[in-house]
């Protein structure tokens, strides 16, 4: 996990001499303030109908549905990497690699905000060129909505053999909480850590939560797509994020819980461990030691990226 996330989160583009550090839900009653609701549960999916683009060949990112939450990149070169460096309203700077003739979805994680895009194209090696520079201004229809949907760091679709195994997990009546412990028992009880993979993940490893599913191993990028995807089928917004306690790389997973809010480190990953919390802990509690417990030392703990 440390190797992977090191290279992959810290990756340093060169340009020019120069280092560059790079990350229609129509239908659904909902507000701002609250999560679309569906019933029965519905796995939404990201299309790309070109009504509003940027850029043009070899890169194209469709817009059309930023009001959503995400865009779709489409790659139509043949043997070039292509490179989006999307920065968010807070300064955040994600990259993101599409592969030749590849497409994906990314997310607007930060929500409603101006975002600028920045696009390359690989030229040789670790060099590559500039083909355009946007900002973008993004106002989502629901705040959840980033959470709710596939990307290319979480990708599943109807189809997905975890979303049907997700199914068949739920029965009728069921809470968010209830969901949240039935996904969480089921990963745990069916993943084994791959220490063999840990040590020789290569740099630009995607989670395939399929394959996690099938083989029955992965390491913890693996483990935290396939619990993130598994809830979002079943319309519960939850974040994957990825960043440091002290010194110590981390990824967890915030969980958002109706008529609760969200809860931090719903799902952490600690070495090869995975710990879920109470989600009915009261996190307001004035209960100083009862909140150390529960949440680690929040002082020393910080957010990297939010997929």
């Amino acid at each position: 996990m440390s190797k992977f996330l090191s290279i992959r989160l810290l990756f340093v583009l060169i340009l020019s001499g120069m280092l560059v550090s790079l990350t229609g839900c129509g239908g659904a009653k909902s507000s701002g303030g609250e999560p679309p609701s569906y019933s029965p549960a519905r796995i939404l999916v990201p299309e790309a109908p070109g009504s509003q683009t940027l850029g043009s060949s070899p890169l194209i990112l469709d817009i059309s549905n930023q009001a959503q939450g995400y865009f779709t990149a489409q790659s139509d070169s043949g043997d070039s990497r292509m490179n989006i460096q999307l920065t968010t309203p807070s300064g955040v700077l994600y990259s993101y690699f599409l592969e030749p003739d590849e497409q994906a979805v990314l997310p607007f994680s930060e929500g409603s905000g101006d975002y600028l895009i920045t696009c390359y194209q690989q030229v040789e090696g670790s060099q590559y060129a500039a083909l355009y520079t946007e900002t973008l201004s993004v106002k989502l229809e629901n705040e959840f909505l980033p959470f709710l949907y596939p990307n290319q760091y979480v990708d599943f679709s109807p189809e997905s053999q975890a979303c049907k195994e997700t199914q068949s997990l739920v029965t009728e009546g069921m809470k968010d909480v209830d969901i949240l412990n039935a996904i969480y028992t089921y990963v745990t009880e069916h993943i084994t850590y791959d220490y063999d993979k840990a040590d020789s993940v290569e740099a630009g490893y995607l989670p395939d939560v399929d394959d996690t599913l099938k083989t029955g191993t992965g390491i913890c990028f693996d483990y935290a797509a396939l619990t993130t995807a598994m809830l979002r089928s079943q319309d519960i917004p939850c974040k994957l994020e990825i960043g440091f306690s002290g010194e110590i790389k981390h990824a967890w997973i915030d969980v958002y819980i109706r008529n609760k809010g969200w809860v931090t480190k719903a799902i952490s990953f600690e070495g090869d461990t995975w710990k879920l919390m109470d989600p009915t802990f009261d996190s307001n509690s004035d209960d100083k030691d009862a909140i150390q417990d529960y949440i680690g030392d929040e002082s020393n703990y910080t957010v990297q990226f939010i997929r």
